[in-house]
């Protein structure tokens, strides 16, 4: 999977390492059709570097940031020393997560493959990230890609395509319900309340309820985001609430820490 153009300064481009001189060190772009970049060498590390291989290698896969593009001279600048480990470990997720999603693509258009490179470049057009939009097709549907420049059809390959691959990601919390009922059939209230509680539906969400130890019932929510689970999980626990009191009991929510 290749970018079109070239990498804006401050970003972070996957490289493979292809020479290393003593003033620094060549490599390659992989997502920019192998375009090539110099990392000098007091861009490879901090502070004085006696040996320079003992840093970077022939062949090595690292993550710069893009410090200086000239076009016309077909040069870009490059350090290594200004990327930390955890943008080093986020780039290369994601870079392996685009390759993956461009395998998938190529299938999909497997007889077509100017077809799957046209859909790829509206993708990151609009999403910076294949990857990204097919996440973003999995949760929501084709409406999702409404932003990307696509043909109804093209919009249907990419919603089965995204289902059938895309692991969705998801949250989990839970809260606590205090619920008593002083009544003879307390015992029937409280069951009504908690089935109250279980009837909130909501197709992208999971809602399960168990018996911590009276009166506390604890309320697990499984949705795509924090929002989404936090509003299933707030009208679970009103609901049980609500039933319990309306029946002269008394109840109340506590969000778990």
């Amino acid at each position: 999977m290749e970018r079109e153009g070239w990498p804006e300064p401050g970003s972070l481009v996957v490289c493979t390492v292809t020479q290393v001189v003593d003033f620094g060190a060549f490599v390659s772009l992989d997502e920019y059709g192998g375009k090539q970049g110099l990392i000098h060498i007091s861009e490879v590390a901090s502070g004085w570097i006696k040996y320079i291989r003992d840093h970077v290698r022939e062949g090595q896969k690292i993550v710069c940031k893009v410090l200086n593009v000239d076009t016309s001279r077909h040069h870009i600048d490059l350090s290594l020393k200004d990327v930390n480990e955890h943008q080093r470990r986020e780039k290369i997720q994601e870079w392996k997560a685009d390759q993956k999603a461009w395998k998938w693509l190529q299938m999909a258009y497997k007889d077509r493959p100017d077809e799957a490179q046209r859909v790829a470049d509206a993708l990151m057009s609009a999403y910076d990230s294949l990857y990204l939009a097919m996440e973003e097709t999995a949760v929501g549907g084709a409406a999702a890609l409404k932003g990307a420049d696509l043909s109804e059809e093209d919009l249907k390959i990419l919603e089965s395509l995204s289902r059938d691959n895309v692991k969705i990601p998801s949250v989990e919390i839970s809260g606590y319900v205090d619920i008593t009922s002083p009544a003879p059939d307390g015992v029937e209230v409280i069951r009504k309340a908690l089935k109250q509680a279980k009837r909130i539906k909501d197709k992208d969400a999971t809602l399960s309820i168990t018996y911590i130890g009276a009166p506390r019932y604890r309320i697990h929510v499984i949705a795509p985001d924090y929002k989404h689970a936090e509003s299933v999980l707030k009208k679970s626990a009103q609901a049980a609430v609500k039933y319990i009191e309306q029946h002269g009991g008394e109840g109340s929510f506590h969000r778990e820490a």
